[in-house]
């Protein structure tokens, strides 16, 4: 559609605008991207029109092939080329720099002119030059060109001029329309003219002024009969003059037309002739380019315009504004030189495979700004064709979608969340279930659902209010939150009930733990709104795929289990399966009593006695803990070690196993009894810190030589620990203790990491020695070990046939029922005496 006839963009040179930014564009982003699109697909199609476009530098940024036709190359041979080695003005080419700076200065389309040009391969040319400022970022970037070939024309101007005798028959001939004028009114048009004017006889147009032939008002806002008397005085003192002029037809249709007013002599009148060439279809092209400038430059959303080759060839301000990146920044880069590395290389070609099959494609896309962070972006991106229907250019128009992701994001949020506690609500828990159960199936391992449900929690409500209510609920989702892992989810159903999502649990152990967590986290005293109080939890449990293989079931059944705590007098957790339960009741009742069992000193220790092989003498003992528990008798450690590890008791219990058995070496040391004592640490006191600065007390406080205490670790513990198990072996040995790994080869150790700890014994695992002994490896692992400068313990050792064996191979010292079983310290003491 043609734009609106405005008199805002079309000034002449007698009516200079002033140097300002365009004003803000009545055009959405899509029809400016339209709208340029039109506009470079028509400069590349169209062999009349040449365009070029060149920077300060006067290098070339944009070339149609007309334009590099005229020079006899390609258009990519004229980019970054200088304009001046492309066209020669010759004696005017002072002129023609002048006119070019005059654009640079004032940021004004300079007045249209016509020039004899030389070009690059030899030939001289009449040319109609526009040059329009073309601003990018809110500055003045590069200077816009097209140019028409008039030499024709200017050729049958000359042989006109030449040829005066023929000027009738060349003025019946022309081509273009011809109006002879005297004292204001026409004498005389040619056939063009008739056409041009849609005049049906001569006497149409005949006795008429060139501004009855027009409209009232010029589009620059100039009355057109004042306007042509000024531009007559202009073509009669200068002979000729040459200007665009709107035109009226006989039909009353308007139609732009250029004007080569020139002033003749003859038989001493004065007389004119108007040559006119109808351009409405160029000013077309240039309101075109003048309104895609404008609304190219003042578009909220970024506009990128690109080569074949997908080149950066300008941006528009929104683009830096949005981006960070400037023109001069953008300007020969490869668009996706300035993409995100969250996409890969498959997603774009994929993206570029559409817009090439398509011609079109819109997503969104994360880009990266120029301070480094990244941000989504809602792209368009669009081929624009040239001749033979390739693609010539690319356009893409973006726009920052961040706040409409945060809107998305936190409205998805409310929906999802609990309004008080901001813990996920009934439909985010659904879609995290059915996801973890999907996991779950997939990677054959448990998941546990706990429903918990406060105690008495309607009594708050009814006797401290709402608000203290509310406060309570807040505090118990904070004490949830800390109980469990960073992949569980704590979930308000609403009222005063939670459900937890456990999942990829190893074992029914993990849930007992996190619900005896819970359970002592809830039950904790709360200080409130100046209020002190206390409430309780009743928790079901339900684990899949034991009590359930879908949601429902796995709901339904846990709020079974939690309503059976509340029966059974609250303040507890209760397994939906029968089984499960009693075997986690009795564990609860072991973390319980293993609680107790410091304070009230029901561990002792036993010792086993470690001989020499060579010589049947005893050298040390190991030290093993016994639990004297008060209903269930003396319990080893195979009974309640796994529940101590998980509690979180393990530590102060290893400490005090560390204490007790440092004290007594020391007194066998005291008594004439130089024996070491060994001691196993666990996994959980091999990966404290302060694990050495232990050791070194509990030797200190017994008096002990660092030489007599043998610490025995697993290949597992080392493994599992990596270089801060180096680093620790390395502090302990510095404390001058004596190191054993225990149960070797049942591990994954590598001879070269041997190598690298500070070892003083390998213990080999009793399953080497079962079942009549494995001879060889036997033999091979003492051979390494002495390689390696340690000596070889066997424990586990039954029998005389196991004895023999292991003597027969070189074992230094060993242990088990073939030397004696671990005793109490009093039996040990008359052993030894």
């Amino acid at each position: 559609m043609a734009p609106p006839d405005e008199p805002q963009d079309e000034a002449s040179a007698a009516h200079p605008q002033p140097h300002r930014l365009p004003p803000p564009s009545p055009y959405t982003a899509h029809e400016a991207l339209q709208m340029i699109a039109r506009l470079v697909e028509a400069m590349e199609i169209t062999p009349l029109v040449s365009a070029v476009s060149f920077d300060r530098d006067w290098r070339v940024r944009f070339c149609n092939p007309a334009c590099a036709g005229l020079c006899g190359l390609a258009p990519e041979q004229l980019y970054g080329r200088s304009i001046r080695q492309l066209f020669f003005y010759d004696e005017r080419e002072a002129e023609y720099e002048a006119m070019v700076e005059e654009v640079w200065r004032s940021g004004q389309p300079a007045t249209p002119r016509e020039w004899w040009v030389r070009t690059l391969n030899g030939r001289r040319l009449w040319l109609y030059s526009i040059c329009l400022p073309i601003f990018s970022g809110g500055e003045l970037k590069q200077i816009f060109c097209m140019k028409i070939n008039l030499t024709e024309r200017k050729q049958g101007e000359e042989a006109l001029a030449r040829a005066s005798a023929n000027f009738q028959s060349l003025f019946q001939k022309s081509a273009d329309a011809m109006l002879l004028i005297r004292n204001n009114e026409i004498l005389d048009a040619n056939p063009a003219a008739l056409g041009m004017f849609a005049c049906a006889s001569r006497e149409q147009l005949v006795g008429h002024s060139l501004a009855n032939l027009s409209p009232m008002q010029q589009p620059d806002g100039s009355v057109s009969a004042p306007a042509v008397a000024e531009l007559m005085q202009q073509a009669l003192s200068q002979t000729n003059c040459r200007f665009d002029w709107r035109f009226l037809s006989c039909e009353g249709s308007l139609f732009w037309g250029e004007v080569l007013l020139t002033s003749i002599s003859q038989d001493h009148h004065q007389l004119f002739y108007a040559q006119v060439h109808n351009v409405t279809e160029r000013k077309k092209a240039e309101r075109t380019l003048a309104l895609a400038a404008q609304v190219f430059e003042s578009s909220r959303e970024g506009i990128v315009l690109t080569d074949r080759h997908k080149r950066v060839i300008a941006v528009n301000r929104a683009y830096s504004e949005i981006t960070g990146f400037s023109a001069e920044a953008m300007a020969g880069q490869p668009l996706e030189h300035f993409r995100s590395a969250e996409e890969d290389e498959s997603f774009f070609r994929q993206l570029w495979g559409m817009v090439d099959a398509s011609s079109h494609w819109q997503g969104e896309i994360r880009l990266r700004h120029r301070d480094g962070h990244v941000f989504p972006a809602l792209v368009a991106l669009t081929t624009i064709r040239g001749s033979g229907k390739r693609s010539s250019h690319y356009m893409a128009i973006l726009s920052d979608i961040s706040e409409r992701k945060k809107n998305e994001e936190h409205t998805r949020h409310l929906a999802e969340h609990d309004f008080l506690t901001d813990l996920p609500n009934r439909v985010l828990l659904a879609d995290r279930l059915s996801q973890a159960l999907t996991a779950a199936r997939r990677h054959h391992s448990m998941l546990a659902l706990l429903f918990i449900d406060l105690d008495h929690f309607k009594g708050v409500n009814d006797t401290l209010g709402h608000h203290t209510g509310d406060l309570l609920l807040k505090e118990v989702a904070r004490r949830l939150t800390r109980c469990v892992r960073g992949g569980d989810t704590v979930s308000r159903q609403g009222g005063d009930e939670f459900i937890l999502i456990l999942p990829e649990i190893g074992g029914v152990e993990h849930a007992a733990h996190v619900a005896a967590s819970v359970r002592q986290a809830v039950g904790q005293e709360y200080r409130l709104a100046g209020h002190q109080l206390s409430i309780t939890a009743s928790i079901g449990v339900a684990i899949y795929p034991h009590d359930g293989a879908d949601a429902d079931s796995l709901l339904r059944h846990a709020d079974m289990a939690m309503f059976h705590a509340k029966e059974s007098g609250r303040d507890r957790f209760h397994f939906f399966s029968p089984d499960m339960n009693a075997r986690m009741v009795e564990r609860g009742t072991l973390e319980e009593g293993l609680r107790r069992a410091l304070d009230e000193q029901q561990f002792a220790l036993e010792f086993q006695p470690l001989l020499a092989l060579a010589s049947g003498a005893p050298v040390g003992m190991e030290a093993l803990l016994r639990w004297h528990h008060p209903e269930l008798g003396v319990l080893p450690p195979a009974r309640f070690l796994a529940v101590a590890e998980e509690s979180g008791l393990m530590l102060p219990i290893g400490a005090w196993v560390l204490q007790q058995a440092c004290r007594q070496a020391q007194r066998w040391h005291e008594h004439g009894q130089r024996l070491t004592v060994a001691v196993n640490l666990s996994a959980a006191q091999f990966m404290q810190k302060s694990l050495p600065d232990q050791v070194a007390q509990a030797l200190q406080t017994a008096g002990l030589e660092p030489a007599c205490l043998e610490l025995e670790l697993t290949e597992t513990m080392l493994l599992k620990n990596g270089p801060q198990a180096l680093d620790t072996l390395r502090s302990l040995a510095a404390l001058g203790v004596r190191l054993a790994l225990d149960d070797f080869g049942s591990g994954y150790s590598s001879l070269e990491q041997l190598r690298s700890y500070p070892i003083h014994k390998l213990k080999i695992a009793p399953a080497f020695l079962r079942d009549g002994g494995d001879a060889g490896a036997i033999r091979a692992i003492i051979a390494m070990a002495h390689g390696l400068g340690m000596a070889v313990v066997a424990e586990a050792v039954e029998t005389a046939e196991q004895l023999d064996l292991l003597r027969q191979e070189g074992c230094d010292l060993y242990q088990g029922q073939q030397a004696s079983a671990a005793l109490p310290q009093g039996e040990l003491e008359r052993l030894l005496q």
